[in-house]
């Protein structure tokens, strides 16, 4: 079971995240209506929030050093904020401006934060290679960092995937795939994409453990992810992790929704993972209400100074705009 330090870190962390994108949410539609339009208003473009799937990135990511990686995917906040990525200079790239990560360039599906080895990429899937190869180079190293690559569900039936999968056995690597089962691939359910109702079990074809973890569990999380981290650390390989978790807004922000169920998204936030969280530690004496009622305070007031800086930053200079890019 985690310490009273853990549980407190987990739940600022899942706080600072559900508060970040509520908060993404508000500002997004910003210029956006009455009328929708997605290159309008103070952040154009597509935008992907994860509200409700805190626990994926807070259980896993309590037990991770700095030199631990972590790739993410398109819908990336939550785990970045728990990987430790400097929040202004995120929230300023994701307003596209030159104090950003990557100076406005990015956006919010390609954030990069090299001081604490996170990254993230809009292609589905995208980030398992980079992981192993991450955690290939931990090991040719002889250093006992690990590797964490997140994807979702519907990434689960891409082909890299399972060359990654593959390779990751083969080499024996410390890496952990977490696969963040929100029920949805876009607008498709997992029960109308995948052959299998549970992603852990696709692990024994590559002859590594595999752990299913139910109902949004963070704690239980935190137990399963503990000891496939310990298990990497030690040199025993990779481990596969999925999480049924859930999202409480649409595909995108702007997405009609009109593929859910009517009722999914109350039935979902009425056993919200941080209220839980909460009860459950103060319930057992592990914090106390006004500990958890500061570290609440902690993490909207740190939100909150992010946004502020990104609205008062600069927007980059026109002629910048061919300069740190690939030609």
């Amino acid at each position: 079971m985690p310490d009273k330090s853990q549980i407190l870190w987990m739940y600022e962390t899942m706080e600072k995240a559900r508060y970040y994108e509520d908060t993404m949410a508000a500002v997004y539609m910003e210029g956006k209506s009455p009328k929708f339009d997605i290159g309008a208003g103070t952040i154009p473009g597509e935008m992907h929030l994860a509200a409700g799937q805190e626990p994926c990135a807070a259980g896993v990511c309590v037990h991770l050093k700095t030199e631990d990686a972590v790739t993410a995917t398109h819908r990336p906040h939550h785990v970045a904020i728990a990987k430790g990525v400097d929040l202004k200079k995120m929230t300023a790239e994701i307003f596209g401006k030159a104090d950003g990560l990557a100076g406005g360039r990015g956006g919010h599906m390609h954030l990069l934060d090299p001081a604490v080895n996170f990254s993230c990429s809009g292609i589905i899937a995208e980030g398992t290679s980079p992981a192993v190869g991450a955690a290939l180079a931990a090991k040719l190293k002889g250093t006992d960092a690990v590797a964490v690559s997140y994807l979702g569900d519907g990434a689960a039936n891409q082909g890299g995937f399972h060359e990654a999968l593959n390779l990751a056995a083969l080499w024996n690597l410390p890496v952990i795939f977490v696969i963040e089962d929100n029920g949805w691939g876009i607008s498709v359910s997992k029960a109308k994409s995948t052959a299998v109702p549970d992603n852990s079990v696709r692990a024994a074809g590559y002859g590594m453990p595999g752990f299913h973890v139910a109902d949004n569990d963070t704690l239980k999380l935190f137990e399963v992810a503990g000891e496939a981290v310990a298990r990497a650390r030690r040199g025993e390989g990779p481990t596969l992790i999925e999480v049924e978790t859930y999202r409480y807004y649409g595909h995108f922000q702007g997405d009609p929704e009109m593929y859910r169920p009517k009722d999914e998204v109350a039935e979902l936030k009425a056993k919200d993972p941080i209220r839980r969280l909460r009860d459950a530690a103060i319930a057992d004496g592990t914090i106390t209400e006004a500990e958890a009622d500061a570290a609440r305070t902690r993490a909207h007031a740190e939100v909150d100074e992010a946004f502020a800086f990104a609205r008062a930053s600069a927007y980059p200079a026109p002629e910048d705009a061919l300069t740190a890019v690939f030609a």
